[in-house]
């Protein structure tokens, strides 16, 4: 049974899932040896393959590396649990085949190190210690799709161009702003900023 590595606060950036330092490399069992590292040292001492993240909103803020997808893939993680995620990172897992899954109350669900069972048939995730399941959006069927094929680019060389250009992602962290107070969709950013 997986274990949970809960990290509740939000807006966790990409420099604290992979330092920028580890970026000389894009082989996954390498990055793996780094992941969290500046949040938390010890994390890839716990973690074990198959193994659910649970964190804050805004997961994935900053820098549109694919490494931290792909460090965290690496060093076991099967899933992360957020209420949203930042777009490039959301993107970044859709195109590595890697589970990005958003759910309101999942932080407040489990505590570091709860054992839980993940049912994306149903859209729970169940906490075995206390009982409580909570729902997660649906991964559209295009995510499963591209996870079964292991990433984007062998999706994609095994569809056509018509087929391609038909696949459609919605989710809450593909919209512009994703919730976040002060940057909702329907407003103008603030002068001076912009939205990745």
């Amino acid at each position: 049974m997986p274990r949970v590595h809960v990290f509740a606060r939000d807006h966790i950036n990409t420099d604290e899932i992979i330092p920028a330092r580890y970026l000389t490399t894009d082989i996954e069992s390498e990055l793996a040896k780094y992941a969290m590292e500046d949040y938390d040292k010890d994390f890839v001492k716990r973690v074990q393959p198959g193994d659910i993240m649970v964190t804050g909103a805004d997961f994935g803020c900053g820098s549109s590396r694919e490494h931290a997808v792909w460090c965290l893939r690496g060093a076991g993680v099967s899933a992360i649990l957020a209420p949203n995620f930042a777009r490039i990172f959301y993107r970044n897992a859709i195109n590595n085949g890697f589970l990005a899954l958003e759910s309101a109350d999942v932080v407040a669900a489990f505590s570091d190190g709860d054992e839980a069972e993940l049912d994306l048939q149903a859209g729970t995730i169940t906490n075995q210690r206390t009982g409580q399941s909570v729902a997660f959006s649906p991964v559209p069927q295009f995510a499963l799709d591209v996870k079964a094929a292991g990433g984007w680019l062998e999706y994609m060389r095994d569809h056509s161009k018509a087929d391609l250009e038909s696949e459609t992602l919605n989710a809450e962290s593909t919209q512009a702003g994703h919730g976040h107070p002060g940057h909702d969709a329907d407003e103008n950013p603030a002068p001076g900023t912009q939205r990745a």
